[in-house]
C-alpha cells in the first residue's frame, strides 16, 4: 500500500463521522448504532438516505448540502476514495453527512429495519457476466427491503445501457412504482438540482458523449422476487481509471 493511501487511512481514523469496522469486528460484537443512527450520531429524527458505491463522496456531500434536513451516508469498501468526501465534509463543519466503510452486502449489519427512506445508486458496476453482484438485482432488492422504509425509494444513475435496460426490466417485472425514468438525463424534462451533481465518473461519461440514464422507483415488499430473463447487449466500452485525471481531460478536448 502506497504511503498516500495510508496517510488518507490515518485522517480518517480521526475523522468522528466517518465509521470503519473489520468483518472480525462486526461477528463478534456487531454494530452499536445499528438502528439507532438518529438518536446516537445526527441527535435528530431527520431521514436517513444511503449512497452506496460512493467513492469520492460526492453525492453525499453534495446531497447534504442541499438538503440540511436530511442525514446522508456514503458508503463504499475502497477507503482512499472515501477521503475526498470524508475531508471536505469534515473540513467544512457539516453535520448531516457520515461515511461507512463496508461491503454493501452487508449493509443490513450496520442499519435496523426501517431506518433508512432512501438509496442512491450512482454509477455502479453493471457486472454484466455476475447477476448476483449486480446492485440492482432481486439479491440486492430483498437487501435493501430490510432496511428501507415501506415504499422507500431507489435512485439509480448509471452511464450503462446494459444496467439501465436491467433495472428497468426487474422494476416492470416486479411491478415497483415508477416515479421517474430516462435514458438521456440531460435532455430530459426533469428539473432537479439533486441531477446536476456530478460525479467523477459522469464527468467523464460525459466528456465520452455518452447519455446519462435514470431511473426512480418505489422498493415495495414482494413475498417473490423475479429476476428478469432476457439477453441485454453488453457495453462495448470501458471506463477509465477512477484517479486518471489525464484521460478526463483529454477525452474533453
Amino acid at each position: 500500500m502506497g504511503k498516500n493511501k495510508l496517510a488518507k487511512f490515518a485522517n480518517m481514523e480521526e475523522y468522528p463521522h466517518v465509521f470503519q469496522y473489520p468483518f472480525s469486528v462486526l461477528q463478534e460484537k456487531g454494530f452499536e448504532m445499528r438502528g439507532k443512527w438518529n438518536e446516537l450520531f445526527f441527535k435528530n429524527d431527520n431521514p436517513i438516505v444511503l449512497e452506496l458505491g460512493c467513492g469520492k463522496g460526492e453525492y453525499s456531500v453534495g446531497l447534504a448540502k442541499l438538503f440540511p434536513n436530511k442525514n446522508f451516508i456514503g458508503i463504499d469498501i475502497k477507503g482512499a476514495r472515501m477521503w475526498t468526501g470524508a475531508k471536505q465534509s469534515y473540513q467544512e463543519g457539516m453535520t448531516n453527512v457520515a461515511f461507512l466503510r463496508t461491503h454493501i452486502e452487508l449493509i443490513n449489519k450496520f442499519f435496523g429495519e426501517g431506518e433508512v427512506s432512501e438509496i442512491w445508486i450512482t454509477f455502479p458496476d453493471p457486472q454484466m457476466n455476475k447477476v448476483n453482484k449486480r446492485m440492482a438485482s432481486t439479491r440486492f432488492m430483498k437487501l435493501y427491503r430490510e432496511i428501507l422504509i415501506p415504499n422507500g425509494i431507489i435512485h439509480l444513475k448509471s452511464d450503462s445501457n446494459f444496467m439501465f435496460t436491467y433495472t428497468c426490466e426487474m422494476v416492470k417485472e416486479n411491478k415497483l412504482p415508477v416515479l421517474f425514468q430516462t435514458d438521456d438525463l440531460y435532455h430530459s424534462d426533469l428539473v432537479d438540482e439533486i441531477l446536476k451533481i456530478q460525479t467523477f465518473y459522469e464527468q467523464q461519461w460525459l466528456a465520452r458523449g455518452l447519455n446519462i440514464k435514470y431511473i426512480k422507483f418505489e422498493c415495495q415488499d414482494r413475498d417473490n422476487w423475479i429476476e428478469p430473463e432476457l439477453d441485454i447487449e453488453k457495453d462495448s466500452y470501458r471506463s477509465f481509471g477512477r484517479n486518471n485525471t489525464q484521460s478526463l481531460k483529454e477525452a474533453k478536448q
